[in-house]
């Protein structure tokens, strides 16, 4: 689901013309891509942090400003620190998400559930607590916040104790004071990690059951599509499968949008023998370009990657100006953003973009390595570190998991 331009042009166009150069059948998209499909997390944002990466929607989580660090007590509210997240982030001109979650210990109906950020901020609130954060929250920010998205990792322990039922009645008591406070705001359910089975089984399907009974009061459902700490992006889009699979199963309205909320890899575990990985270089370019693309060809209608900041052990992927990661990212924005696109999946993934002036086409494959034959429009050829090259119409060319665009100066952004 994507808001929707006034630009019009031939899809009969770009689908036959898109035939043309991947020499597949591949649907049109109806809206080109939306700069908001390109999130980010900035944890000190409030500080006035500017990625140095073009990015269109941010996620307000791990900066200092939940709910327990905001409302310090029932009748004592500290807004400095989110009011500078907010205004900083609308400097930059990007939506806003906000996660409304989690408990402080004020509020805590069990303050031995969970310790992050505070004592009992996995435990279930009084409802009145919870409209009240909600309703102020509103009340203060009004249209500046674009999106709010109901809990953090509702499906672990760390973040919530209470039941899918529980985690629906606060979606849906915030849902009706969202939509009556700003009826252009978009509801994201609580988001659900996918690599370890057991706690997605244990949460995800009863969730969305009990929203199902509740006519579904969210705009998108939310996943963190997080693999193992030794998976790649064909691991992601496993994970991503599975989540639309149940989403068909719980019979989830097509007009509710998919949002990755956080994303990175390299991350320790599931369980203590699942060690993490530093990736970097090249790859850190393909595999962040490569996530992008996936978004397009598998339905994933926005992702945040987690998180812009200097290299730490907890991720895989640095994301930091200088960084192949930070590259890869804004090499896929520079390819993607405004283009109408038309993508299919195979031994060997496409993604064509253009409108019926200019067209271009970005391949890649999910593991191994396929030849490709250069279409007859290009005469230039990029990879996600941004170095191109010239080419030559029918040359054949090895394609990698690097993704790799084929066109011409007149295309190149």
């Amino acid at each position: 689901m994507r808001r929707s331009l006034a630009i019009t042009i031939s899809s009969a166009f770009i689908a036959s013309s898109l035939v043309g150069i991947t020499g597949t059948t591949a649907t049109a998209a109806p809206n080109p891509v939306q700069p908001d499909q390109f999130g980010l997390h900035v944890p000190e944002i409030a500080e006035g942090v500017d990625p140095g990466v073009t990015y269109g929607s941010i996620r307000i989580w791990d900066s200092g400003v939940t709910w327990g660090q905001v409302q310090q007590s029932k009748n004592k509210f500290w807004w400095d620190g989110l009011d500078r997240a907010i205004g900083n982030a609308n400097a930059q001109n990007v939506s806003i998400l906000y996660v409304l979650g989690s408990t402080p210990k004020w509020a805590a109906s069990d303050k031995k559930q969970g310790t992050y950020p505070n004592k009992g901020a996995a435990s279930m609130p009084k409802i009145k607590d919870w409209k009240n954060w909600v309703k102020a929250v509103v009340n203060r920010y009004g249209d500046s916040i674009e999106s709010y998205q109901i809990w953090n990792e509702a499906n672990l322990k760390d973040f919530w104790q209470g039941t899918p039922k529980q985690m629906a009645k606060l979606t849906k008591e915030a849902s009706k004071i969202i939509r009556k406070g700003d009826p252009t705001a978009k509801i994201v359910s609580a988001s659900t990690t996918l690599r370890l089975e057991s706690a997605y089984e244990k949460f995800f399907p009863p969730y969305l059951k009990a929203l199902k009974k509740d006519k579904w009061p969210v705009d998108a459902i939310a996943v963190h599509s997080y693999p193992d700490g030794q998976g790649n992006p064909g691991t992601r889009a496993g994970l991503i499968n599975m989540v639309k699979d149940q989403l068909k199963k719980s019979k989830v309205p097509s007009s509710k949008a998919l949002w990755d909320t956080e994303v990175n890899y390299g991350i320790k575990g599931p369980g203590k023998k699942i060690k993490g990985k530093s990736i970097t270089g090249a790859n850190a370019a393909s595999w962040v370009a490569q996530t992008y693309l996936d978004n397009l060809r598998l339905g994933v209608d926005r992702s945040y990657w987690y998180f812009w900041s200097p290299a730490t052990n907890r991720i895989g992927i640095t994301m930091q100006d200088g960084t192949t990661g930070s590259i890869g990212y804004q090499t896929a924005y520079d390819w993607m953003n405004g283009s109408f696109y038309s993508c299919s999946s195979g031994k060997l993934n496409t993604c064509n973009f253009g409108d019926n002036i200019n067209v271009s086409v970005v391949v890649w494959t999910s593991k191994g390595s396929q030849a490709y034959t250069v279409p007859a429009n290009s005469s230039l050829s990029c990879n996600a570190l941004n170095q191109c090259s010239a080419v030559t119409p029918g040359q054949s060319i090895a394609i990698g998991n690097m993704p790799t665009w084929f066109g011409t100066t007149a295309t190149q952004k």
